[in-house]
């Protein structure tokens, strides 16, 4: 067979590749601690669960749902998102889908013509790249630089937007675990309204902020309707892998991309829809104590790290991920992935996420104390043998 061009440009993301060699020593019984895959440790909430099996006897599964997303659920979600971000939604301004990447993936498709500019930070998010090669797009990675607290480079980002049709943006981020302050926000908003470019802002770590509260792009004057605001339930309910994000924007935009999912997936099942209504209307302790143990890890994660010989790290503001810088061990971060895997840690390099990930290496906070502290201490043993 002769495969298409948008097909070959695609590339796997770094943290399941890993994620596969992992399991694959696991099987030949070596003990693998995994600070690779961006998911939450923590089961998903008894309510949420018993939720879904609720809906089973009331036969949720037994047909399709709506392309869009039950009325049930999108109303629900306009009304969070009212609430948090502080701009009114409606739930015809709201699609559910199977994940975030395929709100992404279908925003891309939507906004960017092949050969136009699509902006995406870097390091960041793989599936930014990969996207823009698929739909042969000039994409450009706008650099997260350590000295700016992995925020843009507003100074690139002016020079690059003419011309631009999509900007995304991901705070707090990954890998990095930035947050895109408002002063910042507020110039970038102007860059893409004064040069007519559309945004998508992946809000998907944005309950995950430990020092300050999230600020949406959305809640700037003018960007609500060029922006699509795409988050979902995986990380912020321990629901990865339930399958379920959603995108906010205009209805125009979101009656396009349903017809996007309609093509594609149909629908998502009903018995995952259930569990979202619960996750937004029920408690939301459990969410809370997850969050309040992941910034508690944080700090036990950032304190080893910076114990490294040759590390450098920052305490990032959110998500889940310490971004260390290991410039001064004359490694590559691909080395030490490498390494460490055949030590029995789990990691990934920098450069996975693009040509500003150089000189780092992503993990993942998203596993016990226990075992970031064994990590750490493997670290510290290993890091200086392979420094020599």
């Amino acid at each position: 067979m002769k495969f298409t061009r948008a097909i070959e440009s695609l590339k796997p993301e770094g943290a399941f590749v890993v994620l596969a060699k992992a399991k694959d020593l696991e099987s030949q019984g070596k003990e693998i601690i995994h600070l690779e895959i961006g998911q939450p440790d923590f089961p998903t909430p008894a309510h949420i669960v018993s939720s879904a099996k609720k809906s089973l006897d009331k036969s949720w599964t037994h047909g399709y749902t709506p392309s869009l997303g039950v009325i049930e659920l999108r109303k629900a979600i306009a009304k969070d998102l009212s609430e948090r971000r502080g701009v009114s939604f409606g739930h015809d301004e709201i699609i559910v889908c199977p994940g975030a990447k395929p709100a992404l993936m279908a925003t891309v498709l939507a906004l960017v013509e092949p050969g136009t500019k699509l902006l995406y930070p870097d390091p960041g998010f793989p599936s930014y790249h990969s996207l823009s090669s698929f739909v042969n797009a000039q994409g450009v990675g706008i650099p997260l630089l350590e000295k700016n607290d992995f925020s843009f480079d507003l100074n690139f980002l002016e020079k690059e937007i003419k011309g631009a049709s999509l900007l995304i943006l991901n705070s707090p981020a990954n890998p990095t675990g930035g947050i895109l302050k408002k002063e910042d926000l507020k110039i970038i908003a102007n860059l893409c309204i004064e040069n007519n470019v559309a945004v998508l802002s992946d809000e998907v770590y944005s309950r995950m902020c430990y020092d300050e509260d999230h600020v949406s792009i959305v809640t700037i004057p003018g960007m609500k309707e060029r922006t699509v605001l795409i988050d979902g339930f995986s990380k912020t309910y321990a629901m990865t892998g339930w399958r379920a994000g959603y995108a906010a924007a205009d209805k125009s935009l979101i009656d396009k991309l349903g017809l996007f999912m309609n093509n594609n997936t149909s629908c998502v099942n009903g018995m995952t829809q259930a569990a979202c209504i619960s996750a937004i209307e029920e408690s939301q302790d459990p969410s809370e104590m997850m969050i309040q143990e992941f910034k508690e890890r944080r700090t036990l994660i950032v304190d080893g790290l910076n114990k490294v010989p040759g590390f450098s790290c920052r305490n990032p503001g959110g998500a889940f991920y310490a971004f260390p810088n290991i410039k001064n061990t004359n490694i590559s971060g691909k080395a030490i992935s490498d390494h460490m895997l055949n030590k029995g840690v789990a990691l990934l390099p920098g450069e996975d996420f693009g040509k500003y990930g150089e000189g780092y290496i992503r993990l993942s906070y998203a596993n016990s104390r226990e075992n970031i502290s064994k990590a750490i201490d493997i670290l510290i043993e290993e890091v200086p043998k392979i420094s020599r």
